[in-house]
């Protein structure tokens, strides 16, 4: 055997990749076949983002493996045009090229053999000769083949920095015939233009290229990164000292250099600094702001108080009610009985320009906003219901009997220049807005709304507190309630046609810091006991796949949704989606058609979430959808999402992953049939009182936890909510 052995065929199928260390598992038809039955060889090592259909080179050698027999192990990968015209044929038909499917491809082939790339490359415009193709067809292929020529040089300049495939194609749509010039000039631009390259990728790029660790350029990118990175853990801002510290390290240079990259970056205006009182003011901070975040708590502050100092309230006529005939009225009228804190909660919302409901579930929340709407109806009234999320807007809808709305379509939000319709020049028309789900909000969105309400309107946010606070930044609700600018009614008795529910009672004890009732009596709440990790993944996929089906009728795709604490391990997120899509939707003999995309198989049926807001397509952070077709030869997915058909090109693939299971921050303002969540001692970094709670209040009818039980006890008693920066309390405070 030599040490080193060439070997040279088309990829069939990808068996495994993992993007993070680019290792994957191929079957490569070679162009010399083995002996014996099976024409396919199997291939694994680091390479790059391959598919289906594509040529290569490879260098490795030949090794027998304990458990999967002999296989390849590439050393060197490198795509190679493909000779015959059967590696042709599957080439153009394996969706490299966007207008050429299968068929299209076998008709290309048959009509020019093994001259058909040659042809393409000199005289694209013959296809036309090709029986079945066209005028519409050719031009469309030829520009497709044109622009896939154009891309190779820059795939070539990126993949060889590490970039996949995907996102070098990505990045040539954005930047066009100047993307190696203009990131070879400014590598960091990738960070801020393209969705799907953070500042590492970046980073390695400007390294290769050969930038001083020390440059200016590199640690002004690396200090917004840290801030960046910073708003996605919910922070408004970051505390100077602490930017210097996590960036310096970040970036391996000394603080003095980060200290000086923080006060260009002032100087620019590309961060804000002010001093930030923490601990009731007895103690500042330096605060370091990225702008958009800066001017959104300055304004949501401004904008509250403008609210309460004006006297003007389009309520105004209610001030003089008489509420005992008026309350006791709309009770009888929708056969409820009222506590006296819910009348409380009604009266304050119709009296006070900005009220807070809040209270956990079984507390009568919703019955107190129906009434609060019944009255706004009986003493004619307009109101705007509105919620975060799609999912939560169509529960409010379904709980009120009126409509609701997104935030963001309340707003009339469109792409580009235009952003909200309705804003400070052209307000709402209405005389109170009500905000359900509002711990969901976070403060971009929240200053926008804000924006929006004329300072005579009420608004009313209603949620519940104790939950986790919003993927975005800010603690919104927290520093509404903390700011003091309205009166805050917090439910707290748990209704009798609630009380049975073990969901209810259990989501209360967590709440109160006690253990919930995991002994299997009740008929929504059960707990799998399972101590090691691996052993829980077993029972969970048994628990979904198999035993909630059979006990209580549910389909494991529609109605159960898997929930956990963290991403990595075998009961994190990514594992359980990818055991889930193999027992939830396979693919028995390839049947179903299927696209490997940024590392992610996509195959026809699967559920998909969106994880970033696309104001062109209308779907949002959060939406979940099932893959409806993969159109190989025009590259494109169709996603249903809400009833409507949404679709995404193969590059915008990168804002969709699976939902066989979602982390529990993606579930906030979800409610499902059914929650299944694995709680493992593994994932304590992520076990707090509050994630245990929100996972098990996003269900209706059943909650079965897999894990064990000092896990369990671990996250009740952990009630260190994870501290966010922010100063809108401290600015509504002091007014």
């Amino acid at each position: 055997m030599n040490s080193s052995d060439t070997l040279n065929g088309t990829v069939e199928r990808i068996t495994f990749y993992n993007p993070e260390n680019n290792y994957c598992v191929l079957r490569l038809r070679p162009e010399q076949p083995p002996l014996g039955r099976n024409p396919l060889v199997t291939v694994v090592g680091a390479m790059p983002e391959l598919q289906p259909g594509e040529s290569v080179r490879l260098q490795g050698r030949w090794e027998t493996h304990p458990k999967h027999g002999r296989q390849f192990c590439a050393e060197v990968v490198t795509r190679v045009r493909p000779a015959t015209a059967e590696a042709i044929q599957r080439y153009l038909g394996s969706g490299l090229i966007k207008g050429v499917g299968p068929v299209t491809a076998r008709r290309i082939v048959e009509h020019f053999g093994e001259a058909t790339l040659d042809v393409l490359d000199r005289t694209p415009e013959r296809v036309l000769e090709v029986p079945g193709v066209g005028k519409h067809r050719a031009r469309l292929i030829a520009e497709a083949w044109a622009e896939q020529q154009a891309i190779k040089e820059v795939m070539l300049f990126l993949q060889g920095h590490g970039v996949s495939t995907n996102l070098a194609i990505k990045i040539y749509k954005h930047y066009g015939d100047q993307a190696i010039e203009l990131v070879s000039r400014d590598p960091y631009r990738l960070a801020a233009d393209i969705f799907g390259i953070g500042f590492r990728t970046a980073d390695k790029i400007a390294q290769n290229l050969g930038l001083a660790p020390d440059s200016p350029q590199r640690i002004a990118a690396g200090l917004l990164y840290v801030l960046q990175t910073a708003t996605d853990d919910g922070h408004v801002f970051l505390p100077r000292d602490k930017l210097v510290e996590q960036a310096a390290e970040a970036l391996g240079v000394s603080p003095d250099a980060a200290e000086e990259g923080v006060e260009r970056l002032a100087q620019r205006g590309e961060v804000v600094t002010e001093q930030v009182p923490i601990a009731d003011g007895f103690e500042h901070v330096e605060g370091v702001y990225l702008p958009p975040l800066y001017h959104s708590e300055r304004g949501a502050a401004r904008l509250l108080q403008q609210m309460v100092e004006t006297p003007r309230s389009r309520l105004a006529d209610l001030a003089r009610a008489d509420w005992e005939r008026l309350l006791s009225g709309i009770a009888a009228q929708a056969g409820v009985q009222l506590t006296e804190q819910q009348e409380g909660a009604v009266r304050s919302a119709l009296t006070h320009k900005i009220s807070v409901l809040t209270g956990g579930p079984g507390t009568g929340k919703t019955t107190t906003l129906r009434t609060v709407i019944a009255a706004l109806r009986h003493t004619h009234h307009r109101f705007m219901l509105a919620s975060p999320t799609g999912r939560a807007a169509k529960r409010l809808s379904e709980a009120t009997g009126e409509p609701a709305r997104t935030i963001h379509r309340m707003l009339g939000y469109k792409p580009g220049e235009r952003g909200f319709l309705h804003n400070a020049e052209n307000p709402l028309q209405t005389d109170m807005v009500i905000v359900d789900e509002a711990s969901m909000i976070d403060l971009v969105l929240f200053y926008n709304l804000l924006k929006a309400i004329p300072p005579e309107t009420h608004l009313l946010l209603v949620g519940d507190v104790d939950q986790l606070p919003s993927v975005g930044a800010g603690s919104v609700l927290h520093d509404v309630i903390r700011g003091g600018v309205g009166p805050v009614t917090r439910l707290e008795v748990i209704f009798r046609q609630a009380a049975h529910s073990l969901i209810i009672a259990n989501a209360h004890r967590i709440n109160r810091g006690e253990m919930p009732d995991l002994s299997n009596q009740g008929e929504d709440f059960f707990f799998f006991p399972a101590e090691e990790p691996q052993a829980a993944a077993e029972m969970l996929v048994d628990v979904v796949v198999n035993r909630i089906p059979r006990r209580f009728g549910l389909d494991p795709l529609r109605d159960v949704q898997v929930l956990a604490p963290m991403y990595r391990g075998p009961v994190g997120v990514n594992a359980l989606n990818d055991v889930l899509q193999t027992e939830l939707n396979p693919n028995p003999r390839g049947r179903k058609i299927e696209r490997r995309l940024f590392g992610r198989l996509f195959r026809v049926g699967d559920k998909v979430i969106q994880m970033r807001n696309n104001y062109d397509k209308d779907v949002y952070n959060g939406d979940i959808g099932r893959v409806h077709a993969l159109d190989i030869a025009n590259q494109h997915m169709t996603v249903v999402m809400d009833n409507r058909f949404v679709q995404y090109d193969w590059a915008e693939a990168d804002e969709l992953t699976h939902a066989y299971c979602i982390s529990v921050h993606r579930a906030q303002g979800s409610e499902y049939p059914c929650v299944v969540l694995p709680i493992v001692t593994q994932h304590y970094m992520m076990l707090q009182r509050n994630l245990l709670y929100t996972a098990i209040t996003r269900a209706r009818q059943l909650v079965v936890l897999v894990g064990s039980r000092r896990a369990v006890a671990i996250a009740v008693r952990n009630n260190r909510v994870a501290h966010r920066w922010s100063g809108l309390a401290w600015r509504l405070r002091s007014g």
